[in-house]
């Protein structure tokens, strides 16, 4: 990218609206050729920078969705048993000598690529989300190593896979867990807060472009304000566009004008049932009389 302006412009067109920290995030990332650790609480738009990448770059997203008990088989890659069980019976009098069929169904063909091994075989760069990483295991980073550091694969059938292009490369993660320094190392790092008001507005803005500018700032002002509330699990991003979409279908013109109907669409924003009874219709009707 020629300027940071231009990269907010570029990431701004395919619908991510971003600040300075995290655009010059970016852009070293891809100038150096570094994986990108995110990190922040849920909700504030860190898989979505993985999805911008992709879209303004125009190449391929690739995704692995971590999980406690993630391991290699289902990260990097595994065997297709069942064909391989099917060659070999197929081969049993085919004159093959053992050694034949075994080299046969341990070759490529038989071979099903996971995430990490899929986004290291393309021919053009793709981008690589490791979307929460903190929910996997501490084994599991010592698999992330070899590919960040090396961008290689060992098969022990096959030998080592080499890169065919570099990945551009996110991680992201909710804090849930504290990483390990090696991983930390090989990685830029920045943390992602919810977005300001007027940054809030802008994305509000850039989703839902038809949206009346009066009843977007209510909306962004009032959820702004329902973060500082004691609730089990703060609305991010996602809940207020969803809300404000649901607003927006219900022609809810203010907050203020029929709280009983704003607070039947606060299903959009609160996802708990602790949180719903927490937030009753007094509660509704004194943070919409400031929004508004």
């Amino acid at each position: 990218m020629k300027t940071l302006k231009d990269l907010k412009e570029r990431l701004a067109a395919v619908g991510y609206v971003t600040d300075d920290a995290m655009a010059v995030a970016l852009d070293l990332a891809m100038r150096l050729g570094r994986p990108l650790l995110l990190e922040g609480p849920a909700g504030v738009g860190k898989t979505e920078v993985a999805k911008a990448l992709a879209a303004l770059l125009g190449t391929r997203l690739i995704r692995l969705q971590c999980y406690e008990g993630l391991d290699a088989s289902a990260a990097i890659y595994e065997w297709n048993y069942q064909r391989q069980l099917l060659a070999i019976k197929a081969h049993e009098h085919s004159g093959l000598s053992a050694d034949a069929v075994e080299e046969h169904v341990f070759s490529d063909a038989f071979l099903m690529k996971r995430p990490l091994l899929e986004a290291i075989s393309q021919e053009v760069r793709p981008v690589l989300l490791i979307d929460e990483i903190d929910r996997a295991d501490t084994e599991f980073e010592a698999y992330l190593l070899e590919i960040l550091s090396d961008f290689q694969v060992t098969v022990p059938e096959l030998g080592t896979i080499a890169a065919r292009s570099i990945p551009y490369v996110i991680l992201t993660s909710n804090s849930t867990r504290e990483l390990s320094d090696a991983l930390r190392r090989r990685c830029l790092y920045t943390y992602v807060e919810f977005p300001d008001a007027s940054k809030e507005l802008a994305i509000l803005a850039s989703r839902l472009p038809g949206i009346d500018g009066r009843i977007a700032g209510q909306i962004v002002r009032f959820v702004q304000a329902l973060r500082t509330e004691e609730l089990e699990k703060v609305p991010g991003i996602a809940e207020m566009l969803d809300w404000a979409a649901a607003l927006a279908g219900l022609d809810i013109k203010s907050l203020d004008g029929d709280v009983d109907a704003v607070q039947r669409t606060l299903i959009c924003l609160l996802k708990t049932e602790r949180d719903l009874k927490a937030v009753t219709p007094e509660v509704t009707a004194r943070l919409a009389g400031k929004a508004a």
